[in-house]
């Protein structure tokens, strides 16, 4: 996470222009670019400004942002931190990434134990064809589809996911699902050819073999004998695809207008403001490594090869 946050500080403070910039536009005197560099602290020199956003990193403070700092200066009401104007855009990039994981990750499963199961039939090569296409394809031109067929020729489900703060179950869930379809169909496809792929490496194993013997149905042999010894790649799979729902989910809120932490993140790379995008950066790097990291102890946990080394 050190490392990582001396990537994203670089990086961001390495992209053209500036907040100043972007807010009084081409015609802004250098003048009063220069006060709102100096009342934002941006004349101070990187190093300075790193070791006081890492210090506020440490002690859970993300700093304000420079749009709500602007304004307040200029007579608005009182500037809103970084985090308060984060919390409720992660809050819904959270839902979301739970809708698309309850509808994904049990399909997948499936899916890819049918795919074992009925390998090299003609259901085993539509899955394949399907998944296929649906990791070829962009998320924008998968969200426009779901969008054309879903909401245009056949109004199931509004186009735009415009939720807001209490908002009914019901309503927010609908308005959600077009996005989490959009997310579906997207991580679906890496889920269930590993799942498939995991499976039937196994099933030349001598106590597959002995198991069949025995007179077991092949269901009953691939789901209590195969799958939980090929727990472990479906894990990794799984756990990275559940980071990708937070962190990649940028295009897909973008274009159903979702108000997530991605559309934040979108809209302060377009002003510069540098807290809020140092501060999503760094909860999207957060979110992939605890996800990594709690997959590698899954994995543990389900190998007693590996809980009981010799």
């Amino acid at each position: 996470m050190f490392v990582v946050s001396i990537v994203i500080f670089v990086a961001v403070n390495l992209l053209p222009g500036d907040f100043a910039e972007a807010i009084l536009g081409q015609g802004a005197t250098p003048e009063s670019v220069a006060k709102i560099r100096q009342d934002l602290g941006l004349d101070q020199p990187m190093v300075v400004r790193y070791f006081d956003w890492l210090v506020g990193m440490l002690t859970f403070d993300l700093g304000t942002s420079f749009a709500q700092l602007n304004f307040a200066n200029f007579g608005g009401a009182g500037s809103v931190t970084v985090a308060e104007q984060i919390a409720p855009r992660l809050s819904n990039t959270m839902f979301l990434a739970t809708v698309t994981a309850c509808i994904a990750v049990p399909l997948a499963v499936t899916l890819g134990i049918l795919a074992a199961l009925y390998r090299n039939t003609a259901f085993d090569k539509a899955a394949n064809m399907f998944t296929l296409s649906s990791i070829s394809s962009p998320e924008f031109f998968m969200a426009y589809i779901l969008i054309l067929f879903l909401a245009v020729l056949n109004p199931i489900f509004p186009s735009l996911s415009n939720i807001f703060e209490g908002m009914p179950f019901s309503e927010r869930l609908e308005k959600s699902m077009l996005p989490a379809l959009t997310l579906t169909l997207v991580v679906t496809a890496h889920m269930m050819r590993m799942t498939r792929a995991a499976i039937i490496n196994l099933l030349a194993s001598p106590y597959i073999e002995m198991a069949r013997l025995k007179g077991l149905s092949p269901m009953r042999v691939i789901v209590k004998h195969a799958l939980p010894n090929a727990l472990a790649p479906i894990i990794n799979v799984i756990a990275l695809n559940l980071a990708y729902l937070i962190t990649g989910v940028v295009v897909v809120e973008v274009v159903f207008v979702y108000p997530g932490i991605g559309q934040l993140f979108v809209d302060s790379v377009k002003i510069r403001d540098i807290p809020v995008v140092q501060a999503c950066c760094l909860i999207f790097a957060a979110a992939y490594i605890l996800l990594n990291l709690t997959a590698d102890i899954l994995s543990i946990v389900s190998n007693p090869r590996l809980r009981h080394p010799k």
